[in-house]
């Protein structure tokens, strides 16, 4: 029996009618003081861009594993700023990213414990507290437009104001007009960037040379990543889309491990274009059709500026049909409160991990 995917008029629907509901909640720090999770009560709590954690030497698995519960929020952002928060964003990307963790755990690993009966789509990821190796692995195979600093595409266009015919980025020397906007580049290329305020892309010695990792490290990163690169490339060929871009994070484990510590090929870490049906790119307007924050990043028209109602609704609408068309199944929110699936899912992964 094949899925039927919501059409874009149900998705509108969906989102005009719940979006507010599904947005609206207390934050784990509010939920943590107001003694509605008193496990957590003295954990130190962190606030991300587009998630917080709560994590604390008494947070251990039953097994003495330290642990990291991860709450993903409905922020967006973009060039390093919170642009607002946007319906439903929560729930796509965890599915999301659990989708995609199912086909390439064996091979980058993960941090995460699995918990029997906690949805796909649950805000609550249980992890273990992994030592972050301070780098974006970021792999590209296209030159996509992109308004980021760091992106190839900005490097390149210097690079051709200024009259180069070669430039380096990230230790690959690069001809200049071997390059094309939106188009596919020589080869797979590891672009690694910093972890910083402002991240910055680096040559691979950079983070030999700071402690960051080993070349050994590096070297395993590297290599577990260009295969999971195959194997979601691979699959999304039979959904008609290209993998673009994407960035991993990792961290070594208690056991001395290193395995994927973060979202996995989602649409805020990856970019999806689509295909036509003889394998070329599928173009709108001049630019390829595609399913990722940049979709978001091109609103953005001026310094500060935050999502109006109008916009953040569009947002959700196409990260939904994005996840649609990545899974070829049809959305199921969760239209609870915020709060009530926050509690219930981090009461089901302390019970079971014994904390």
């Amino acid at each position: 029996m094949v899925d039927t995917l919501l059409s874009e008029r149900e998705i509108r629907e969906l989102v005009n009618d719940y979006g507010s509901q599904v947005n609206e909640g207390r934050t784990i720090e509010q939920i943590i003081d107001n003694g509605d999770l008193p496990q957590l009560k003295g954990a130190t709590i962190a606030t991300g861009k587009v998630s917080d954690s709560v994590f604390g030497d008494a947070l251990k698995t039953v097994d003495g594993k330290p642990l990291r519960l991860m709450y993903r929020c409905n922020r967006i952002s973009t060039h390093d700023q919170n642009r607002g928060e946007i319906p439903f964003k929560d729930q796509v990307l965890a599915y999301n990213h659990d989708f995609m963790l199912q086909l390439v755990k064996g091979v980058l690993g993960t941090s995460q414990f699995d918990v029997p009966g906690l949805h796909p789509n649950s805000t609550v990821i249980p992890a273990e507290n992994v030592s972050i190796i301070l780098l974006e692995n970021v792999l590209r195979i296209y030159m996509a437009e992109s308004s980021t600093s760091t992106s190839l595409y900005q490097h390149w266009l210097k690079a051709k104001n200024e009259g180069k015919q070669e430039f380096m980025y990230a230790g690959h020397e690069i001809r200049t007009d071997q390059l094309t906007p939106n188009g596919r580049l020589p080869y797979l290329m590891d672009t690694p960037s910093t972890k910083d305020k402002e991240d910055k892309t680096v040559d691979p010695s950079y983070l030999f040379d700071s402690g960051i990792c080993t070349p050994a490290e590096y070297t395993q990163i590297r290599n577990a990543s260009r295969m999971a690169f195959g194997i979601v490339s691979e699959y999304l060929r039979n959904r008609k889309m290209v993998l673009v871009d994407t960035k991993t994070e990792h961290g070594r484990n208690s056991e001395g491990q290193i395995v994927s510590a973060d979202e996995l090929y989602t649409m805020d870490s990856s970019r999806f274009w689509k295909l036509n049906n003889d394998g070329s790119i599928l173009y709108h307007d001049g630019k390829p059709v595609s399913f990722s924050k940049e979709f978001a990043r091109g609103m953005i028209k001026e310094q500060g500026q935050k999502f109006t109602t109008e916009q953040s609704v569009e947002i959700a609408v196409r990260y939904i049909q994005g996840l649609q068309h990545l899974t070829g199944k049809p959305f199921e929110p969760d239209l609870r409160m915020r709060d009530e699936r926050i509690i219930e899912s981090t009461n089901l992964i302390l019970d079971y991990l014994g904390v």
